[in-house]
């Protein structure tokens, strides 16, 4: 497989894909307030919202969150109530050779090209990250067990990828990993999220995506009680207790990183509306 080359998105690109990010958002908002579901902008987006009133200038992408029951709750709505004329939702149970443990829903008519994710076998338009919070253990050991249990899943799902993009060592493990079934490798993380959620905790986290600190997820708290946030000039639901939570994430979230931590994600091909 020959090396793309990165594109890198001019001012009005990025303009262009955030404002078909806000098409997205608005979307999910639209859905779950009919039907009664609690979402929540988080990460970025939320701090977006705190300290610029929507998108990080130099954001490129869009974080959700729920509960996982209010997961699975989204995922049967969007089958009645999507707009499906511009909208499609992404999952591993839909959509065949997704490799990651939580949703997207994308824009219909648009590429966002993620650099190295040429040859996945599914459409990859603009997108919004749509993530399930599962329960992880409150005993500190445990919870810490349960992590590396995450690792391992994320490290399979990004072979297909890693093993095109890794380089030595690295790149060999992914090529091992990537040999795994898929169909073996979802089935045993359904289980695992199934177990997870088994009993209810203090503590929350996507399992297949990285947690901030040495806790190993977020405090369940902070997903208890979500509160409207202007959002380019739109109202989303967002976590309450945002001050806390991002302080917990970001530290001194309100001070703007050096030019050189303001990265955007590379990518390969661009369609926009």
């Amino acid at each position: 497989m020959s090396n793309p080359k990165p594109y890198y998105l001019s001012k009005e690109e990025l303009r262009a894909v955030q404002l078909t990010e806000l098409e997205l958002l608005c979307e999910v908002d639209r859905i779950c307030r009919k039907n009664d579901i609690p979402y929540r902008i988080v990460a970025g987006t939320l701090l977006g919202a705190v300290r610029h009133g929507g998108f990080i200038p130099w954001d490129d992408d869009a974080d959700t969150a729920f509960l996982r029951e209010d997961y699975e709750r989204f995922k049967i709505a969007c089958e009645a109530d999507l707009d499906a004329s511009r909208f499609y939702f992404q999952d591993h149970k839909n959509t065949q050779g997704y490799r990651w443990g939580y949703g997207k829903l994308r824009r219909k008519d648009t590429e966002f090209m993620r650099l190295g994710q040429e040859h996945m076998p599914y459409e990859q338009g603009i997108f919004i990250d749509i993530f399930p919070y599962d329960y992880v253990p409150d005993n500190y050991i445990l919870r810490s067990l349960h992590a590396f249990r995450c690792f391992i899943f994320r490290k399979i799902f990004w072979s297909e990828a890693g093993k095109y993009t890794a380089k030595g060592l690295e790149k060999v493990v992914y090529i091992l990993l990537s040999k795994i079934p898929a169909k073996a490798v979802y089935n045993s993380f359904d289980r695992f999220v199934a177990k997870s959620n088994k009993r209810e905790s203090a503590w929350i986290r996507i399992l297949t995506f990285p947690t901030p600190t040495k806790d190993f997820g977020y405090k369940r708290k902070w997903a208890n009680e979500t509160a409207d946030f202007v959002f380019e000039g739109i109202k989303l639901c967002g976590v309450a207790e945002y001050d806390e939570y991002m302080t917990f994430k970001f530290g001194d979230y309100m001070s703007l990183p050096p030019e050189n931590q303001r990265k955007t994600h590379p990518v390969s091909r661009l369609k926009v509306l």
